[in-house]
């Protein structure tokens, strides 16, 4: 899998489309959670998409510090169902986390994560902070690397 990471400027409309569609495919109807994807803070993102075959099949988007929480963090992390046994998933975080830290040296990161995936984070080094709670309806929890 190739990583590219581009401010939304610097996204081609097939990169725009594939990565809405892929946001979409996982996080509205994989999970059959209706709510509002397209936030108005792609704009202000930095966009890590993971590319097999020529399609976004992974993605994140990264926050500087106070574009969305007070430290920079790391957000909408999906990987293609039909992908996921190639390990994109950390392959995609771990090329997150290193380049927010080449551009935030010594400063947390954080992340909302999917209580189901605790796990998962946690292997990345992310460990829980405060109490569990719903966003649109899937329980999350607040996690700090």
């Amino acid at each position: 899998m190739e990583i590219l990471i581009k401010t939304f400027d610097q996204l081609n409309t097939i990169e725009l489309y594939q990565l809405l569609e892929l946001r979409s495919a996982v996080f509205v109807v994989e999970q059959d959670c209706v709510y509002q994807d397209v936030d108005g803070k792609d704009q202000k993102a930095i966009h890590v998409l993971g590319i097999n075959e020529g399609k976004v099949v992974a993605y994140t988007r990264m926050f500087g510090p106070g574009d969305y929480f007070d430290n920079p963090s790391i957000g909408r992390v999906v990987v293609a169902e039909d992908q996921r046994q190639f390990g994109f998933g950390k392959v995609i975080m771990e090329a997150s986390i290193q380049d927010l830290e080449a551009r935030f040296p010594g400063q947390p990161l954080e992340l909302s994560a999917q209580t189901y995936l605790l796990k998962f984070y946690n292997g990345l080094g992310f460990k829980e902070t405060g109490k569990g709670y719903l966003e649109d309806g899937i329980p999350h929890i607040r996690m700090i690397k």
